[in-house]
């Protein structure tokens, strides 16, 4: 998340140099007034960050920053590049709080993230062009979510007896989907009365509930819009311990996921165009194809302008699409909207293609 905090421009010597940019061009300006927009020269700072002269004691309130809602794994081809690629990485994460850098656990790749296909292609491009480092780029993923539609009961013990000390832990209780007024992704409620389980394993137990909550077993992604209540449980004098109800939860989780009748949530995008009126015909069918739901029809001169919402796994490509449907003549934007749940037959291919990589693993 990006953090608004203030920086006093007391601490710098003076401030070099104040431009005014128009394209690729720069004008000096010895002074800029409110509402302007002027770039400064040789200040170290990062997107979010408030300069004042240090005798005003104002906290700006922190932008809104959208989720990422596509991936794209990319690595450098040289090895010699990789501090080179860092630095470009560590960069464009302080410019853009929308830009994030991962390490996929599982393939040890390192994962960017953005809003979009087209603001990661630039960043790549960035990484050769300023940074002078070829990089390697995977598929682009989108970063869909889970989800449970009803509630489902848990009973697990986790009993472990192998030489010495034991691992013993039983955890009760119920998960089900948070209200869609809820504020927060996941939440986690102790209802237990009296020491069923001592209050001191009580973090482990949301600890461990939190990272099963982490890869859904549908496809791997995240499991988000969950309450988890603990209604009960068990310990051990001796062999009960903070790994065990850990482990415990885990595998409570895993144990009724499917029983609350999991699904698929996919980013969905507001899409909006303008075509010359003549290929409007054109451009809505191709739009019922990729499933876009329109929501919006104006006419502007010879222009039509038409608004929809469509799943951002169907947008691959569409910059050349619509460039070919309309003779280069159409032109688009994109946002995100939110995560929807996706049609059975979507599920069903999205499920049977995580099975195949995983049996190929």
């Amino acid at each position: 998340m990006s953090h608004s905090f203030n920086t006093s421009l007391r601490g710098l010597s003076k401030v070099p140099r104040l431009v005014r940019m128009h394209s690729n061009e720069m004008e000096d300006i010895q002074e800029a007034h409110a509402g302007q927009i002027v770039a400064v020269f040789g200040v170290d700072c990062a997107s979010g960050d408030t300069f004042t002269d240090g005798s005003v004691k104002y906290t700006m309130t922190s932008m809104h920053v959208a989720e990422p809602v596509m991936s794209l794994a990319v690595n450098p081809i040289s090895k010699d590049a990789g501090g080179q690629f860092s630095k470009a990485l560590n960069r464009f994460q302080r410019e853009d709080p929308t830009f994030r850098v991962g390490l996929d656990p599982e393939s040890g790749q390192t994962i960017i993230s953005g809003m979009g296909e087209l603001h990661l292609d630039i960043y790549v491009e960035r990484i050769k062009r300023e940074y002078k480092v070829d990089a390697k780029v995977g598929k682009p993923r989108v970063n869909f979510r889970e989800t449970i539609t009803q509630r489902a009961e848990f009973d697990y013990l986790h009993k472990k007896q192998s030489g010495g000390q034991g691992q013993y832990g039983r955890v009760c209780g119920y998960i089900e989907p948070l209200p869609s007024d809820s504020e927060g992704k996941f939440e986690f409620e102790n209802m237990i009365i009296g020491q069923a389980i001592p209050s001191n394993f009580i973090p482990a137990i949301e600890k461990g509930f939190k990272e099963a909550c982490n890869s859904g077993s549908l496809i791997g992604h995240p499991v988000e819009n969950i309450r988890i209540t603990l209604t009960d449980g068990a310990s051990h004098a001796v062999d009960s311990s903070e790994l065990a109800f850990k482990l415990a939860a885990i595998y409570a989780f895993r144990q009724c996921y499917t029983t609350a009748k999991p699904v698929i949530l996919e980013p969905v995008m507001k899409v909006e165009m303008k075509v010359p009126t003549e290929f409007q015909g054109t451009v809505t069918g191709d739009i019922n194809k990729r499933k876009g739901i329109i929501v919006g029809n104006d006419q502007e001169g010879d222009d039509t302008v038409v608004v929809c919402h469509v799943p951002l796994n169907n947008m691959f490509g569409y910059s050349t699409a619509l460039r070919s449907m309309t003779q280069g003549k159409g032109e688009f934007t994109m946002e995100y909207m939110e995560h929807n749940t996706v049609s059975q037959d979507v599920q069903l291919q999205l499920v049977n293609a995580y099975k195949a990589t995983k049996i190929a693993e």
